[in-house]
């Protein structure tokens, strides 16, 4: 016999005080009582956020009686047994006012929310179908609002959705029911095809977007993704959902679709003739999500197979699951032909340098930083860039690294594709957990033994990644550029405004100096500063000069005497003019042209 689906309905009840009304009807609850309880965190986003502080009343009923229901734990409650044959239903209102991609947000504008934060699991009936009415805002509150998801309309339930329409969606499970973001407003919908599946783009916010270029960029992306995995592509159809603000920046990958977040001037505009930087950076926070609808949300590692969303659970796999997502993001735009190649260097030489900059990088091991997201990485500090590194960034040089290692050592009959495919093959198809050992030992098969050696102890240690030699043999040129005007070593936290130091370096001449984060500077060597003439001021001193820094810590001003240090250092990378033939045959296949 078919279990019977556990049944949720939601609806926007007050869109000025941010109000979701959620209830949860459970036909077979434990006899001695039913448990149910909200996830702590989100798959994705690796801190424990207790979305059930978000929960402003709830209450328990059966056959239209109250029932007892007792809070166990912070994000716990235990429904009194009910009669038998009789059903459960938990009436709760979610609080919903954080613009974010990781929880809900509900206005006059648009109503947005993740399952983790909204539906109650049912303890010992996860694993049962899922069935849950989106239903509207009171009619005289909102205009024309539909619904975007890529959960899939119920089938043969009245009231069952239509494509966009409010109504009866279903779920396989709980898992799939959280994992499939809902967004309900007034938005602009686009389509494309790629691998034969509907690409929807969802924009919800003021725009002025050229809709036909976003959706042939991204058509190209995405099929390029999926040419490197095979096709087909592993759903029936995939939604970018966006939300589109003045200023903000994030995504977040789920099984089907992605919650993002963007300046509204990133999206391209009509009549743009060159690419801006923002649309170059919001095409590579499309395609790093796409990207995971293979690397984590179905290659997985083997401590989030299943998932406990009631606590941590650590892994030291970042590195491959964010990290190597991190470096195809912008590979797929380049090798798809979205981005110039001198594009795609300027952003990897981007990333070279952010992660030089940092003294953490020669501290903590990528392994150590994935290991410790929860409590490090999802938690900085002031001194975070002189104690942790980022499994993003430094894991993407790692595969940069790891690529083209085995390109040059197979003479371009291998690549890291090659290993992406064989952990989509060994794991993401099968749904075995992926551990250290596995991705080791897939690269040594593909790339020999001494590669494999050379991946275990990159992750595991704090060492700098020697990218220079290996980019040269594959035909492109390292400049390490020193900027003409001293450094402070220090970082600001706003452009404008006070001149408030956000980070200061280890070993830098704000550091020597005694100044601290936090610290407003006021003037140098007597001569008001702010964040707008800080950096003028310096250009006109040279490397090696002395300057009295006054600055208030807190209320109490102080003085500092700093030696300034030289220009701060970045990396550029370029492509030799005169490669040999078999070095721009290599190179050609790094970056598809």
């Amino acid at each position: 016999m078919t279990a019977a689906p556990i049944r949720y309905s939601i609806q926007p009840i007050d869109l000025a005080g941010h109000l979701f009304s959620v209830s949860c009807e459970i036909s077979a609850p434990a006899p001695a009582g039913q448990c149910l309880s909200l996830p702590a965190w989100i798959p994705g986003s690796y801190m424990i956020r207790d979305f059930a502080r978000n929960i402003v009343s709830i209450a328990a009923e059966s056959a239209g009686k109250p029932l007892g229901l007792e809070k166990r734990d912070k994000h716990t409650w235990q429904a009194e047994p009910v009669a038998d044959g009789a059903a459960l239903r938990i009436v709760y209102t979610v609080y919903a006012w954080d613009l974010s991609v990781r929880t809900a947000h509900l206005d006059q504008t648009h109503g947005f929310f993740n399952g983790t934060s909204v539906f109650l699991a049912v303890d010992g009936q996860t694993d049962q179908p899922c069935q849950v009415d989106i239903l509207p805002p009171p009619a005289d509150a909102v205009g024309h609002w539909r619904v975007a998801t890529a959960m899939r309309e119920a089938v043969g339930v009245d009231g069952a959705a239509h494509r966009h329409g409010f109504g009866w969606y279903e779920a396989d499970n709980y898992d799939e029911l959280i994992d499939h973001p809902v967004e309900m407003g007034d938005f602009t919908l686009a389509s494309f095809d790629a691998g034969g599946v509907v690409h929807e783009i969802v924009l919800t916010g003021r725009h002025d977007c050229d809709l036909t270029r976003l959706c042939e960029d991204l058509a190209q992306v995405c099929q390029w993704q999926i040419d490197l995995f095979g096709a087909p592509p592993p759903m029936s159809r995939y939604v970018f959902l966006t939300m589109v603000v003045g200023d903000g920046y994030g995504g977040l990958e789920h099984r089907a679709s992605t919650a993002l977040l963007t300046r509204r001037d990133d999206l391209p505009f009509h009549g743009m003739d060159k690419q801006t930087e923002g649309y170059q950076r919001f095409l590579g926070l499309c395609s790093h999500e796409y990207f995971h609808s293979w690397n984590v949300k179905r290659i997985r590692p083997a401590a989030f197979i299943p998932y406990d969303l009631s606590r941590e659970t650590h892994t030291p796999l970042l590195w491959l699951f964010e990290g190597f997502t991190s470096y195809y993001d912008d590979l797929a735009l380049v090798r798809s032909g979205v981005l110039a190649v001198e594009d795609y260097l300027n952003q990897l030489g981007k990333t070279i340098t952010q992660v030089q900059r940092g003294a953490g990088r020669l501290k903590q091991s990528v392994a150590a930083s994935s290991f410790d997201a929860w409590t490090k990485y999802y938690r900085q500090d002031e001194n975070a860039a002189n104690a942790i590194v980022s499994y993003y960034s430094k894991g993407a040089l790692i595969a940069l690294a790891l690529d083209l290692q085995i390109r040059l050592h197979s003479e371009g009959a291998q690549s890291l594709d090659d290993v992406m495919r064989a952990l989509w093959q060994a794991h993401g198809q099968t749904d075995v957990g992926v551990t250290e050992e596995a991705v080791f030992s897939i690269v040594k098969t593909v790339g020999g033994a001494t590669i494999a050696r050379w991946l275990r102890k990159s992750v595991s240690a704090a060492e700098d990644v020697p990218l220079a030699r290996w980019l040269k043999k594959i035909g492109v040129q390292v400049q390490i550029d020193v900027a003409g005007t001293p450094s402070l070593g220090a970082r600001l936290g706003a452009t404008s405004g006070p001149a408030v130091l956000s980070v200061v370096h280890e070993g830098s001449a704000a550091h020597r100096a005694g100044l601290s984060a936090g610290d407003t500077l006021i003037a140098i060597d007597d001569l008001k500063v702010s964040a707008e003439t800080l950096v003028p001021m310096l250009a006109r001193r040279a490397a090696g000069s002395a300057v009295r820094i006054h600055a208030f810590r807190r209320d109490e001003l102080m003085c500092f005497d700093a030696v300034l240090d030289r220009g701060d250092v970045s990396t550029r990378l370029a492509l030799l003019e005169r490669p040999t033939t078999p070095v721009r045959r290599l190179r050609r296949a790094w970056l598809g042209r």
